[in-house]
C-alpha cells in the first residue's frame, strides 16, 4: 500500500453509519447493524477504535480491512464449517443471515499470551494452573506454546458487563449450550484456528490466538458469525523472529495496533477522564498498520475505494435497494 496514496485519502473517515431508511438499527462499539424484515442483516463495519469500554478515535479504512479480512477468512474457512454470509454490497458492509448469538465465546489460544484479566497469561502468573478446564504445566514462560491448542470459553456479556471464564462443564450445566452443542462448536472452533494457523504460517505469520461468535438459524443449526481471523478479533506474530526473540526473553513481533491505547493510558485514566487529542500522526499510522496486516494475512494488495467521496455516501448508494 502506498502511504502517500493513504495520506492523500486520509480524511475518508466513517465514524457513524446511520441509515434512516434502513430499520431496527442497533449501534456497537465498531459495527452498525440494521435487521431487514426479511431474516437478513446488514452489517456496516465502521472504522471507530474501541478500547477502555469507550471510542478512542477513528481510524482511515479500518472498517474496510476488517470486512475484507473476514471475507477472505469466510471464504478460506467455509468447507469447515457454514456462516452467515449472503453477499457483499460495499467495502465495508457485509449482508448476513440474521442468527441467534449463542451466549458463550469461543477463545482459542495456542501460546501463554494474552493482557486481559481473562486471559491465560494473566491467570497463570496470578498461580493459577486450572482454568477453563484445562492444567496447564508449570515451568511455562510468557509467550511460550502450549503443550496444546486448548479452547478457554467466556460467557458473552450481552448487557455491558464483564466476560466471565467458563469451563465445558460449566456451560452444559448452566444450560448456556447443550452438550451436542458444545461438541459441535468446540469441533468447529479447533477446524477453523488449525486452518488459520496453516495459512498464516505460509504467509510467515503464527496465528497466537483467535476469538469466535457463533449463532443460531431458525433450524437450530450452528452458523459462524460475527467476523474471522481479523487484526482486531485475532493475534498474529511474525514468525521469522520468534524462535530468536522468545530465546532471549522478549516480546514476539506483531502488528502493533496497541500504539493509540498505550499513547490515551500514558496521559489519562481512560475509564474516567476525557480522552486527549490524538495526533493525525497516529492516527495515519495506525490506518497504515491496518492495511499492512490485511495485506500480510491475505497476500493480497489493498485497493482504497475506487471513488473520492465520503464513505457514508457510497455506503448509502450501495444498499439503496435495501431500502
Amino acid at each position: 500500500m502506498d502511504f502517500e496514496a493513504l495520506k492523500a485519502r486520509a480524511g475518508e473517515v466513517l465514524r457513524d453509519a446511520t441509515i434512516p431508511e434502513l430499520p431496527n438499527h442497533y449501534r456497537g462499539k465498531v459495527r452498525d447493524n440494521y435487521d431487514l424484515p426479511d431474516g437478513r442483516r446488514i452489517i456496516i463495519a465502521s472504522d471507530r477504535l474501541s478500547a477502555f469500554d469507550r471510542i478512542l478515535a477513528a481510524i482511515p479504512f479500518k472498517g474496510q480491512v476488517l470486512t475484507e479480512t473476514a471475507r477472505f477468512w469466510f471464504e478460506e474457512t467455509r468447507d469447515i464449517c457454514p456462516n452467515h454470509v449472503l453477499e457483499y454490497p460495499d467495502p465495508n458492509v457485509v449482508v448476513g443471515r440474521r442468527l441467534d448469538i449463542l451466549p458463550v465465546e469461543i477463545v482459542v489460544r495456542d501460546y501463554l499470551a494474552g493482557t486481559t484479566g481473562t486471559s491465560i497469561l494473566t491467570l497463570y502468573k496470578k498461580g493459577e494452573r486450572e482454568m477453563y478446564g484445562v492444567r496447564l504445566p508449570d515451568g511455562l514462560r510468557d509467550n511460550e506454546k502450549l503443550p496444546q491448542t486448548i479452547i478457554t470459553p467466556t460467557s458473552k456479556a450481552f448487557d455491558g458487563g464483564h466476560d466471565e471464564p467458563l469451563t465445558p462443564d460449566a456451560i452444559v450445566s448452566q444450560g448456556l449450550l447443550t452438550a451436542e452443542q458444545w461438541k459441535t462448536v468446540s469441533g468447529y472452533a479447533l477446524a477453523l484456528f488449525a486452518r488459520g494457523q496453516a495459512v498464516a504460517k505460509k504467509r510467515g505469520l503464527i496465528l497466537v490466538d483467535t476469538k469466535y461468535e457463533f449463532g443460531t438459524d431458525a433450524r437450530g443449526n450452528i452458523i459462524l458469525a460475527d467476523e474471522i481471523h481479523t487484526p482486531d478479533s485475532s493475534r498474529y506474530w511474525l514468525g521469522g523472529s520468534y524462535e530468536s526473540r522468545f530465546a532471549r526473553g522478549e516480546r514476539p513481533e506483531s502488528f502493533d495496533k496497541d500504539f493509540v491505547r498505550s499513547w490515551v493510558a500514558s496521559r489519562c485514566d481512560p475509564y474516567k477522564d476525557p480522552i486527549p487529542e490524538i495526533p493525525a500522526e497516529m492516527i495515519l499510522e495506525t490506518a497504515a498498520v491496518y492495511i499492512r496486516a490485511f495485506e500480510a494475512i491475505t497476500g493480497q494488495t489493498f485497493r482504497l475505494p475506487e471513488s473520492v467521496e465520503a464513505p457514508l455516501n457510497r455506503i448509502r448508494r450501495n444498499l439503496a435497494k435495501y431500502f
